[in-house]
């Protein structure tokens, strides 16, 4: 039986032992990216055609970046006799692998939200005042609409629960099996007997970040603003979101870490005969 509490065990062995290898991955592939693509929003003149293509760019890259770095950790917390060096190697052999698959379960996820649009369009609902903020002008839509809005998105968000805590190894088996879209079905079987466990352990840490993100971003602000005054609201703005996107970093870093050795423990428990 794969346990928890010896799989987080293990994950703060490998942070004890190779901070100092992860550590500047995570600063180049995640925090760096997210903060020039977030400094561009913030100061570069918006509603033009040059903003919204070189901030797609940017978004495109920053995400390439996340998961060369993401498996690049779990390259590094698989196999302690991966180096840096042969862990961004294979991270950069892998990460096309990784943004395809990541694209194609993104595509799904967002057709799914279609049925419910479609419903609230029939219905009359304008998405273009509620967009513009004129929502308190516009009629709300019947009771047995807004009440199938309710249950499919409660649906939604149950689902994408089951099916993130199943695709949870997707990064590791993508890496040390070289698996394509058979990742999502080595995943599923990995994650087998595990469901529930994954999902506390996914609760548990999505609280922790959310709580300490929230927190470094609010003080961080608060202390900003005070330095800068009212003329410097937009830098104080930025500079707060880059403590965010520190924390935030640092609980992805670890999360790496953390499925790279559930990895490991599912993939010993399946290897037992």
């Amino acid at each position: 039986m794969v346990k928890m509490g010896t799989v987080w065990d293990r994950t703060i062995e490998v942070l004890n032992g190779r901070t100092g290898m992860i550590a500047p991955i995570a600063l180049l592939g995640m925090l760096l990216p997210s903060v020039i693509r977030d400094g561009y929003v913030a100061f570069a003149a918006q509603g033009t055609m040059s903003f919204a293509l070189i901030g797609s760019i940017l978004a495109i890259g920053t995400l390439v970046a996340m998961l060369w770095s993401q498996l690049a950790i779990v390259a590094i917390a698989s196999d302690p006799a991966t180096d840096a060096a042969s862990a961004r190697r294979d991270a950069g052999a892998r990460v096309l692998p990784a943004l395809g698959i990541t694209v194609l379960i993104t595509l799904v996820a967002a057709l799914l939200v279609v049925p419910p649009m479609i419903v609230l369009i029939q219905s009359g609902f304008d998405f273009t005042a509620a967009a513009n903020g004129r929502s308190a002008q516009m009629t709300p839509p019947s009771a047995g609409v807004a009440g199938f809005i309710a249950l499919y998105s409660l649906a939604y968000l149950l689902v994408a629960i089951w099916v993130g805590a199943r695709l949870v190894l997707l990064n590791p088996v993508i890496l040390n099996e070289r698996l394509g879209i058979g990742a999502i079905r080595r995943s599923v079987q990995l994650t087998r007997g595990l469901t529930w466990r994954i999902i506390g352990v996914l609760i548990l840490f999505a609280v922790v970040m959310l709580v300490s993100t929230w927190a470094a971003q609010s003080v961080t602000g608060i202390v900003f603003r005070l330095a800068l005054g009212a003329d410097g609201i937009a830098t104080a703005t930025f500079l707060s979101g880059v403590a965010a996107t520190i924390v935030t970093t640092a609980f992805t870093a670890l999360a790496a870490v953390f499925t790279a050795q559930l990895y490991v423990a599912t993939r010993e428990k399946h290897a037992v005969p």
